[in-house]
């Protein structure tokens, strides 16, 4: 039995789907199960989530495998950042431990450090610490942006695309090698499918070095929406969406912790190269969103 975490999420759900179509048993810890769609009637479900100690116990009972990928880059109602993935993530370690599972994989990010100026990274590597300080047989992928066409990034840069000009935070000089989600997916599947016993980190990225300016240029290629870039100095976007989301809470469309994110190159040693040792060819973001 396998225990999958962030079953709705874009990779989580290509990863599901995979692993229900290869006959995996899979049950999902889940706050909601009508968000499975279809595919809720084919697994196992948990009720419970992240903030929940006592749900993982049942979770876990019977589980040999732990796939985690639940996680958030704002703050949540029922959790801080530092809460849902760095805390929760020491914690299902250990219930994993005391349930007897044999293996546990986690999704951490390229970068993660206990030193990096994001809150979303520091708690990453706080909880990839945690994961491989562990006596379990574990995997890490550490991704760079990971992306799927729909998702909640690219919808709102589809909305802001709305406008006669396009903002963007900073100088937009970031450089990143977005992976599609059915990439990293595939990955995943290979990782599962060898022979427990080993403990391996892979740093997933696409084909292409992107900065932030080029990836927001392709998104509006992609969208037929020629815009000139504004680029808004940070100062200004950090004070102005964290004033937002004082007064709108989980309302907000964006938060500031999102929006720094953009402002961090995240690339990976040899860039496509763990990808590509995993079987798996990604797709360069051009190609995925129709770009060309």
């Amino acid at each position: 039995m396998l225990l999958l975490t962030g079953a709705t999420g874009q990779v989580g759900s290509a990863l599901l789907r995979r692993l229900v179509d290869d006959g995996a048993d899979v049950r999902c810890l889940v706050r909601d199960p009508r968000r499975l769609g279809t595919l809720r009637v084919r697994v196992q479900i948990a009720l419970g989530d992240l903030t929940d100690p006592p749900s993982f116990r049942n979770a876990l009972r019977g589980v040999d495998t732990v796939v985690h990928l639940a996680a958030t880059i704002r703050d949540q109602p029922n959790g801080s950042i530092e809460e849902l993935n760095g805390i929760a993530t020491w914690r299902i370690v250990r219930a994993a431990q005391r349930a007897g599972v044999g293996r546990f994989v986690f999704f951490s990010t390229l970068d993660a450090s206990a030193q990096h100026r994001t809150r979303f990274h520091r708690a990453k590597a706080a909880a990839e610490q945690a994961v491989r300080e562990t006596d379990l047989d574990w995997t890490v992928f550490a991704p760079s942006i990971v992306y799927t066409p729909g998702d909640a990034w690219l919808t709102l840069l589809e909305r802001m695309a709305l406008a006669p000009v396009m903002p963007m935070s900073g100088m937009g000089r970031a450089r990143y090698q977005p992976i599609w989600a059915e990439d990293v997916a595939a990955c995943a599947m290979t990782a599962l499918r060898a022979p427990a016993g080993e403990r391996q980190r892979y740093e997933l990225a696409g084909p292409d070095t992107l900065t932030h300016t080029e990836i927001v240029r392709l998104v509006l290629d992609s969208l037929h929406r020629p815009r000139p870039l504004v680029k808004v100095p940070t100062p200004i976007v950090s004070r102005t969406l964290r004033l937002l989301e004082a007064t709108l809470g989980e309302r907000a469309f964006a938060t500031w912790d999102e929006a720094e994110l953009m402002e961090c190159s995240m690339l990976a040693r040899s860039g496509a190269g763990d990808a590509e040792r995993l079987g798996v060819t990604p797709k360069p973001m051009r190609a995925v969103l129709g770009v060309g």
